[in-house]
């Protein structure tokens, strides 16, 4: 499995890569995209939506489950990614083409609060 090492990582598979000007954008990880299976529908809020950390700010759809996505960070919601049309794209590019929000952030410490490449990689079983 490929987990990046200039990302931060949460406990709900969601990964968070820091941009410039207070931006971050979210994705889910590729464990998370392996252990649903074939993503056939993302959904998330619409651009402007504020979350608090740990907000449901959409849902990802398999052909067996769906899943809640949850924000890792409090923040505004700026942008969404208009390639989730064609939703497998977050199996095939989860870390890339398959982004779903980017947020910009109150609180840059929780950011640095997220876990490492490293701390994610174990609970995983990595």
């Amino acid at each position: 499995m490929n987990f990046p090492d200039d990302l931060r990582y949460t406990s709900d598979h969601e990964w968070v890569k820091v941009l410039d000007d207070g931006k971050v954008r979210v994705g889910i990880t590729d464990f998370a995209q392996s252990e649903l299976g074939d993503i056939v529908f993302v959904e998330t809020k619409p651009v402007g939506t504020v979350l608090k950390q740990q907000d449901i700010f959409g849902t990802v759809e398999a052909v067996k489950t769906v899943a809640d996505l949850f924000a890792p960070v409090t923040g505004k919601i700026n942008a969404v990614n208009d390639a989730l049309d064609a939703a497998e794209i977050v199996n095939s590019s989860p870390y890339d083409e398959g982004w779903m929000i980017e947020i910009i952030v109150d609180d840059p410490e929780q950011v640095n609060a997220l876990m490492t490449v490293q701390e994610y990689k174990k609970t995983v079983g990595e």
